[in-house]
């Protein structure tokens, strides 16, 4: 399974709201709020590496709310 940790930044006041759109996806394994630089962490999950890109480059981007976002791929090693 292909998969990436997403480390998202939300505007001000709008953590519940990116939480609650991210949690209601398919692919989003697992959401977590954090305390720092930035506001939620996600991981995301796909069989398919095309389906993993169109979550990552299209569905994140039309959550409102989100005000920047950090991807991390992973690899098998």
């Amino acid at each position: 399974m292909g998969a990436a940790f997403v480390l998202i930044k939300t505007h001000p006041g709008r953590e519940r709201d990116v939480y609650v759109a991210l949690d209601n996806l398919d692919a989003v394994l697992e959401v977590h709020v954090l305390y720092g630089e930035h506001d939620l962490i996600v991981r995301v999950g796909s069989d398919n590496p095309k389906e993993l890109a169109q979550i990552l480059m299209n569905t994140f981007r039309t959550i409102d709310g989100i005000r920047d976002t950090e991807t991390l791929i992973t690899v098998d090693y």
